[in-house]
């Protein structure tokens, strides 16, 4: 099996120096972003300009195999952390990591917690700095979104410009427009089949190319 691997998945890196890469996939059961999703939010975050520097950093939280934190660090991105609760997941994503090219831990590195710690209290992991990019791709049934609406909006790992990704499933209806009192400005809210993907920036001055469009988060677009 290529690089080790003990649970090939359909799981793979859709873009940039890793493309056509094969994921492993942990043994604990995930709902991993779909490859059409994870392929249409890289388009957007590229249009963003988000990948054009050197500096951006991802968060990849609930992160299993790693996939969403890989598929920056492939098209650009200089570091990638990946947080979940299961070991597994985190030893599964550094493999991985490892087997798309990249080194443990300059370039990527897993931290095994749960995601209010990371975000309420980053010290504690050696997390010393905003994240220009969070990836939140929780298990839908297993959260409150109000209350990682909350953890987002409070944590140090969030600074200006800071652009906040989040999957979220259609039967909870929209997100609004702006979350923390105007500090998360929402700019795009697409509809794939059942999941949802908001994205946000945080009190944006103009660093990236968003082209706001607040409205989305209005309706659920039909698709």
């Amino acid at each position: 099996l290529e690089a080790g691997m003990t649970n090939p998945s359909r799981l793979r890196v859709m873009g940039g120096s890793a493309k056509g890469r094969r994921l492993d996939s942990p043994d604990v059961q995930l709902r991993p972003m779909m490859g059409k999703v994870k392929e249409a939010l890289f388009s957007t975050l590229t249009g963003f300009g988000l990948f054009d520097r050197e500096d951006t950093k991802i968060l990849d939280m609930f992160s299993g195999s790693g996939s969403v934190g890989l598929e920056a660090l492939s098209r650009g991105a200089s570091k990638a952390v990946f947080v979940d609760f299961a070991q597994e997941c985190i030893d599964v994503a550094e493999k991985n990591a490892v087997w798309c090219g990249f080194e443990t831990p300059a370039d990527a590195r897993g931290v095994c917690a749960p995601v209010e710690s990371v975000l309420l209290q980053p010290a504690r992991y050696g997390l010393d700095e905003p994240f220009e990019l969070i990836t939140i791709t929780p298990p839908y049934e297993e959260v409150v979104y109000a209350d990682l609406c909350q953890w987002v909006c409070d944590s140090p790992l969030v600074a200006e410009d800071t652009v906040v990704v989040l999957e979220y499933p259609t039967e909870m209806g929209t997100l609004p427009p702006t979350i923390g009192t105007g500090k998360l400005v929402g700019v795009r809210n697409r509809r794939y089949g059942r999941t949802m993907i908001g994205i946000y920036a945080s009190n944006p001055s103009g660093k990236w190319n968003l082209d706001v469009r607040s409205e989305e988060f209005l309706d659920i677009p039909k698709k």
